[in-house]
């Protein structure tokens, strides 16, 4: 007979409840649910997210294989140090989903725990229980650094654990995910933040932010974050993040140089690099920002053309995040933007769309 896993979930947002369902699709595990919010349990118990309810941590750990903390940072290194008092299996594997890795790797060490610091690169426009998805990490990277204390038959038996998430798990070293996070997701919700910040202080008034409303509105959009979770990740990784910094400012020299200088071809061959290097970025998979999979849509300016839209990928039953207008004039084709959740839907709407109108569709 196979034997059941038990996975204790540590918060149940929308990563903790997400991860639950996920895990759930392999009928061999069971998963038992824990929140300090009460209210959030039962809620994600009545939503069949969980198997059962976790009244004590102390007393549920005690049966789990897994302990995966779905907290914030500074929560999981204080369930960390708990965790060196609670009675568990000498198999039990500590696990967490935070997006930095470095000093919670090093307390795991310095503690003897044995611990897999985890982080699935996938999120959602939702947060909570109530928009916890089973499909949420799928095609997403899941990022793995192993403490000293965990076994290679211990990381490959979790590697083999997620393989209902359907996400791509990599391994790589605690200080390697730190870097590489630092460029690519901590150091642009910063820059997002400064523009924000910028704007704020530069704006001659109402109209100014009202112009901001577009494309400005879209590139910052991830300034809007949680920030108590964006001090915690800003603290955690600050050595990366002032490497970066450093040569961010060493960028803005060449560009002030640049724009000094007032060299046409210099300053064309400048965008065009930029534009070639962000042209050769992957459109087909999901990296470390949460993003959308987006379709812009040419659609002529006339009454009912998006309703007509979204009336077709309705009939397909393919689901949307979100839509929204760039540019309608009279007489002149605007550009609809339609968001999906997954590059598979946004591929459906592509097939559809082409079988039935003859608007354009096109992936920026």
């Amino acid at each position: 007979m196979l034997m059941k896993k038990t996975i204790v979930m540590v918060g149940l947002g929308l990563i903790g409840g997400s991860l639950s369902l996920a895990l759930r699709r392999d009928t061999a595990c069971f998963v038992i649910g824990y929140d300090r919010d009460a209210n959030t349990v039962r809620t994600a118990r009545r939503l069949d997210v969980i198997d059962e309810m976790a009244y004590s941590l102390a007393k549920s750990v005690k049966e789990a294989d897994y302990v995966i903390f779905a907290t914030p940072v500074n929560t999981t290194k204080e369930l960390l140090v708990q965790a060196t008092k609670w009675e568990l299996k000498d198999s039990a594997v500590l696990v967490d989903t935070g997006s930095t890795k470095k000093e919670i790797v090093q307390l795991a060490n310095e503690l003897g725990l044995p611990f897999i610091g985890g982080h699935p690169m996938a999120g959602s426009h939702k947060s909570g229980i109530t928009a916890a998805r089973a499909h949420l990490f799928e095609n997403a990277y899941f990022v793995l650094c192993a403490s000293h204390h965990v076994t290679d038959q211990q990381l490959n038996a979790f590697q083999e654990l997620l393989g209902p998430t359907k996400a791509k798990v990599i391994e790589v070293s605690a200080e390697e995910h730190d870097q590489m996070t630092a460029v690519v997701s901590h150091f642009p919700h910063l820059i997002a933040a400064s523009l924000v910040h910028q704007l704020e202080a530069s704006s001659s008034g109402d109209l100014t932010k009202q112009l901001a409303a577009g494309g400005f509105r879209d590139t910052t959009r991830i300034a809007s974050s949680n920030p108590i979770m964006w001090r915690d990740i800003t603290l955690q990784n600050k050595d990366q993040l002032l490497n970066q910094l450093q040569l961010w400012m060493s960028e803005m020299e060449r560009m002030h140089q640049i724009l000094v200088e007032s060299n046409p071809e210099t300053i064309e061959s400048y965008f065009r690099l930029a534009k070639d290097q962000r042209d050769a970025l992957p459109i087909h998979s999901q990296g470390a920002l949460y993003s959308t999979f987006d379709l812009y849509i040419d659609v002529p300016d006339y009454p009912g053309v998006i309703s007509e839209v979204t009336g077709l990928l309705a009939k397909h039953a393919i689901s949307i995040l979100n839509i929204r207008i760039i540019e309608t004039r009279e007489d002149l084709y605007g550009v609809l933007v339609i968001s999906f959740q997954s590059d598979d839907d946004r591929n459906r709407a592509i097939d559809c769309i082409h079988a039935e109108t003859i608007f354009e569709t096109y992936i920026a």
